[in-house]
């Protein structure tokens, strides 16, 4: 015979729970204010839908304020960590900054992950390259392919906001090499 499992009441959210999901959500995953509140209010909702809050948004704000006090919040680092990450991932500037200002981050911490991804064109480039090394277009695909998926590989990365030149010059490469010799012209400029 199968044990039935009893409905314990859930314990009210309070302003000290809400600081614990705070912590215990920034232990497993790094986030911005903006971020941490949209997480904290999904929570405040679920609470006073069910009957339980005795928490409220100040409680939120105040709980986000505590944190950056206590240099577990910092928007600046959450930046440069997420662009350095985006960078390495094979993402454009556009596209870095446009997902920086998604996570809820004003214009001087986008500027600070932006300069933390690397603003020159040589970078710029070789986050072209790690993306169409990572998705195997141009000259990272099979030979006899090349010609065929030529319009698909340079849409690929113009989505990734690519500029247009950019996308030309790496998918025409003939082969990793010659873009490797690119990128060190590009960064001796």
């Amino acid at each position: 015979m199968a044990e039935r499992r009893t409905e314990r009441a859930a314990a009210p959210l309070t302003p000290e729970r809400l600081e614990r999901a705070a912590l215990a959500y920034l232990e497993r995953y790094a986030n911005s204010a903006a971020g941490l509140a949209r997480v904290l209010q999904r929570r405040l909702s679920k609470a006073e839908r069910q009957g339980r809050a005795a928490a409220g948004a100040a409680d939120i704000e105040a709980v986000i304020a505590k944190l950056r006090r206590a240099g577990l919040l910092d928007d600046g680092l959450f930046a440069e960590g997420r662009a350095g990450r985006l960078a390495r991932q094979g993402r454009s500037q556009r596209s870095i900054a446009r997902r920086l200002a998604a996570a809820g981050l004003g214009e001087a911490e986008i500027a600070r992950g932006l300069a933390a991804a690397g603003a020159a064109p040589a970078d710029e480039l070789a986050r072209a390259v790690a993306f169409a090394r990572r998705r195997r277009l141009g000259p990272f695909r099979a030979p006899r392919e090349r010609a065929v998926r030529k319009l698909r590989d340079m849409a690929a990365l113009a989505r990734q906001g690519f500029a247009y030149d950019l996308v030309r010059r790496v998918i025409e490469a003939p082969d990793a090499a010659a873009l490797d010799r690119l990128r060190q012209e590009w960064a001796e400029q």
